[in-house]
């Protein structure tokens, strides 16, 4: 869940893995999402692609900043949301993320790991 995603600080091999298992959208029933919605709308905006994909889009990058705290943390985040590899705003989700590599398959993970382990 996201509450885990604000204040937590785990430095070092302690930590080598988050899985973050949905796109971090604000729940638009929320009062205060809705009204910034309603007025977005109102404007003549897009309230999903002007505020709802931005704000998750830096939740995301939050999420993400949980794993690597140094120069020296190595480690796997596994998105499982497969919005952001089949819906068109998943590309503003991965134009977003660092420089990292991306892989598609569990085995590149698994070997990952075992390299982890034999430093």
């Amino acid at each position: 869940t996201t509450s885990f995603w604000q204040g937590v600080d785990v430095m070092g091999p302690a930590l080598s893995l988050v899985v973050i298992d949905r796109l971090p959208f604000d729940s638009p029933a929320d009062p205060l999402v809705k009204a910034r919605i309603n007025t977005i709308s109102l404007q003549g905006g897009n309230a999903f692609l002007d505020y709802q994909v931005p704000s998750a889009v830096i939740m995301l990058r939050q999420g993400l900043g949980r794993l690597i705290r140094s120069k020296k943390d190595k480690g796997v985040i596994s998105v499982l949301d497969k919005r952001i590899l089949k819906k068109s705003y998943g590309k503003i989700f991965l134009k977003s993320l660092p420089d990292i590599k991306m892989v598609k398959h569990l085995k590149e993970v698994e070997n990952f790991f075992k390299t982890l382990e034999n430093e």
